[in-house]
């Protein structure tokens, strides 16, 4: 695989990688909104966040991203 093609599928996976963070932190909020803290979903959905957490972490580790990017919250 050539370095631009590479480069843009990183791109790609960072972008999805913070799409679906954010989302999850929007859907556990609503949750916790409705007092549904202790169901499976929201279980599922904190598990889910630190997945994505911890990926974004790495990103930022390795100096593929920096703190400012994975911050940017809508």
């Amino acid at each position: 695989m050539e370095k631009e093609t590479r480069l843009e599928a990183f791109e790609r996976m960072l972008e999805a990688v913070q799409n679906h963070y954010y989302d999850t932190d929007r859907k556990m909020r609503r949750l916790k909104e409705e007092g549904k803290e202790k169901t499976a979903t929201y279980r599922q959905l904190m598990g889910n966040k630190l997945q994505y957490q911890n990926m974004l972490s790495m990103y930022e580790l390795y100096g593929l991203c920096q703190k400012s990017d994975l911050t940017n919250e809508e």
